[in-house]
């Protein structure tokens, strides 16, 4: 096993915090990337949405994977200028597409 665990803090059923494992290494990580880039483009479903939370809590990397995710889109968001796209090329590329 690569790396340490390091411990995460929950409370159980009888109200005393218990400790569990960080994860240091993800087995899903392309699955938890694109669990994670739908969150941050708003298109996750509830489930989606309760197993990300669940697993944030154990998973060090998928936390720094949807850190940096994150940081990745609002900067590209910051730096893009949204335009119009003129009717023009719009009927241009439904005529191509065979769109009425």
């Amino acid at each position: 096993m690569s790396g340490s665990l390091h411990p995460s803090t929950s409370v159980g059923e009888e109200g005393k915090q218990e400790t569990a494992p960080m994860k240091e290494h993800c087995e899903h990580q392309s699955e938890c990337l694109k669990r994670i880039q739908a969150i941050l483009d708003g298109g996750a479903t509830q489930e989606e949405m309760e197993h990300f939370r669940l697993n944030m809590d154990v998973c060090r990397p998928c936390i720094e994977m949807y850190k940096l995710e994150k940081c990745i889109k609002e900067a590209l968001q910051g730096k893009m200028e949204k335009k119009c796209c003129p009717d023009k090329v719009a009927a241009a590329i439904k005529s191509q597409l065979s769109i009425p």
